[in-house]
C-alpha cells in the first residue's frame, strides 16, 4: 500500500502491478489447462472404449456367440490399439496375454461400467489402466467383453504437452513484459516532450507550452498555460501600477521639494497648506495604487467560504453606514466553498456593498446563489439609481458620477477586473422601483480551471 500511495516511478509502479497479475493469470491458466486436459483425455478414452465394446458385441452377436469364429489376434490389436478380453463359459480370449491377470479380475468382479485399476501389483501390466466392462447374453450364453487402455502412456503424452504449455506461458510472460515496457515508454513520451518544452520555457525560447499531448495530459497543459497567463498578467499589472505611481507622485514630490529648498521664502501658513495638499495627493495616490496592487487574481489552491465572508462584510458595513440596513439572502449552505481566492471575493462583495451603501437611502440587499454552473452575486440598493446613458460607463477606472461623494472611482473598476479575471461578467441595471442592481456571474468550470 505504501507503493500505491507514494510511487517512486510510474514505470516501476505499472510493472509491479501488471507483471505479477500477468504471471498469476498465466499460472492459473496453466493449472486449468492441466485439469481440463486430463478430464478431456479421460472422457475421450472412455468414449472410445465404449465404442469398441459395442463393436465387439456386434461381432459376437453376428457369430451367434461362437467365439471360435471371431478373427482375433493381430486384427483386433491393429484396429483397437487396446487390450481386450472376451469371456464365455466355454472360452476366454485375452489380448495381450500379459494383461490376463488384470482383465480376469475385472471379469470376475461382475460389475459393468468403467473401471480404473492402479498399482495392480503385476510386473507385466501397466500401473494405471482404464477399462470398460459390459456383459450380455447371446441366446442362453452369457458373454463378458472388456476393453482397456494403458493410461500411463497417455499421461506421459499429457505431461509433455503440459510442459510445452508451460514453456509457451513463460515465453508469453516475457513477451508481456516487453509489451508493457514498450507501452509504458510510448505512453510517457508526452511527458518527455512536456519536460523538454518546460526547459525551453525556462530558457526563454518559448512563451507558452505547445505539446501534442493525449487527452489525459491536455488539462495539465491547459492549466500550466493558464498559470503562465496569470503570472504574465500579474507582472504586467505590477509594472503598470509602479509606472502609474511613479508618474503620479513625481509632481507633488517636486513641488514639496521646491518649497523646502527655497530658503528665501518663509514657511508661511499658505505654504504649509499647499504642502499638506500635495502630501494628501501623494497619500491618495498611494492608497489607490495599493488597492490596485492587492488585486492579483486567483491564487493556486485557494478557495473561499462565500457565506462567512458575506456575513462579515454585511456586519462591518452595517456598522459603517448606520443609517442603512444591509441584508443577506442565499440558498447556499453555510459550509459552501467557491473556487475563488478569498481576497478576490472580499474585493468583489466589499466594493459592491460599499458603493451601494454610499448611494442607498435605506436598504442594501446582497444575494448569493449557484445555478447551472454559475457562481452568482447580486447587490441591489434603493438609491437614486443611474441613468441609461451612465450605466454603460460604470466600471471605468477613475469614473465618479458624483464628485460630492467620497471615493476614488476605483471600486467598480477593481470589481470588473477581478470578475473578468475569472472569466465572468459584470452587469448593471435599474432596480424594480428605484436604485441600482449589480449582477456578477462567474463560470464555475473556468474558476476551477484557474487552479
Amino acid at each position: 500500500m505504501t507503493l500505491l500511495r507514494k510511487p517512486a516511478s510510474v514505470k516501476g509502479t505499472l510493472l509491479v502491478l501488471l507483471l505479477p497479475a500477468g504471471i498469476a493469470l498465466m499460472g492459473l491458466a496453466w493449472l486449468v489447462h492441466g485439469v481440463l486436459l486430463d478430464r478431456m483425455s479421460r472422457d475421450f478414452v472412455e468414449t472410445r472404449l465404449k465404442d469398441e465394446v459395442a463393436f465387439l458385441e456386434h461381432q459376437i452377436r453376428d457369430s451367434d456367440g461362437k467365439l471360435d469364429t471371431l478373427q482375433t489376434g493381430d486384427y483386433f490389436q491393429e484396429v483397437f490399439h487396446h487390450a481386450f478380453a472376451i469371456h464365455s463359459p466355454s472360452r476366454s480370449i485375452i489380448s495381450p496375454d500379459s494383461w490376463a491377470p488384470v482383465l480376469m479380475s475385472l471379469i470376475e468382479s461382475g460389475q459393468d461400467g468403467t473401471h480404473r485399476v492402479q498399482d495392480s501389483g503385476k510386473d507385466d501390466t501397466p500401473a494405471d489402466i482404464l477399462a470398460y466392462r459390459k456383459s450380455f447374453r447371446v441366446g442362453d450364453t452369457p458373454i463378458v467383453v472388456i476393453v482397456s487402455e494403458d493410461l500411463g502412456a497417455l499421461k506421459r503424452s499429457q505431461a509433455e504437452l503440459h510442459a510445452w504449455t508451460a514453456i509457451v506461458s513463460i515465453l508469453l510472460i516475457l513477451l508481456l513484459v516487453a509489451v508493457i515496457w514498450f507501452g509504458i515508454n510510448l505512453s510517457m513520451r508526452p511527458v518527455v516532450a512536456l519536460r523538454a518544452t518546460l526547459k525551453r520555457l525556462q530558457d526563454g525560447k518559448v512563451s507558452r507550452i505547445h505539446v501534442e499531448a493525449p487527452e489525459e495530459f491536455r488539462p495539465l497543459v491547459q492549466q500550466l498555460n493558464q498559470l503562465l497567463d496569470s503570472l504574465d498578467q500579474r507582472l504586467e499589472r505590477s509594472r503598470d501600477a509602479l509606472a502609474n505611481l511613479s508618474h503620479s507622485v513625481k509632481t507633488p514630490i517636486a513641488a514639496v521639494r521646491q518649497i523646502l529648498e527655497d530658503t528665501s521664502r518663509p514657511l508661511s501658513d499658505e505654504l504649509r497648506l499647499e504642502m499638506t495638499a500635495r502630501l494628501n495627493d501623494i497619500d491618495k495616490q498611494l492608497e489607490a495604487e495599493m488597492r490596485r496592487s492587492r488585486f492579483a487574481g486567483p491564487q493556486v489552491g485557494k478557495s473561499a467560504y462565500p457565506m462567512k465572508q458575506a456575513r462579515d462584510l454585511v456586519w462591518m458595513l452595517g456598522r459603517l453606514y448606520t443609517e442603512r440596513s444591509f441584508e443577506l439572502s442565499s440558498s447556499l449552505p453555510e459550509d459552501a466553498r467557491w473556487p475563488i481566492e478569498e481576497h478576490d471575493l472580499n474585493e468583489i462583495m466589499g466594493n459592491l456593498l460599499d458603493n451601494a451603501g454610499k448611494w442607498s437611502e435605506h436598504c442594501v440587499e446582497l444575494s448569493l446563489s449557484q445555478d447551472s454552473g454559475l457562481l452568482k452575486m447580486k447587490v441591489v440598493d434603493d438609491g437614486p439609481g443611474v441613468t441609461d446613458t451612465e450605466i454603460g460607463r460604470l466600471g471605468q477606472r477613475g469614473l465618479r458620477l458624483d464628485e460630492q461623494t467620497p471615493g476614488h472611482g476605483l471600486g467598480l473598476a477593481i470589481v470588473r477586473e477581478i470578475v473578468e479575471r475569472y472569466g465572468g461578467t459584470l452587469r448593471f441595471s435599474a432596480a424594480n422601483e428605484r436604485g441600482l442592481r449589480v449582477m456578477v456571474d462567474i463560470p464555475l468550470a473556468v474558476s476551477r480551471a484557474t487552479y
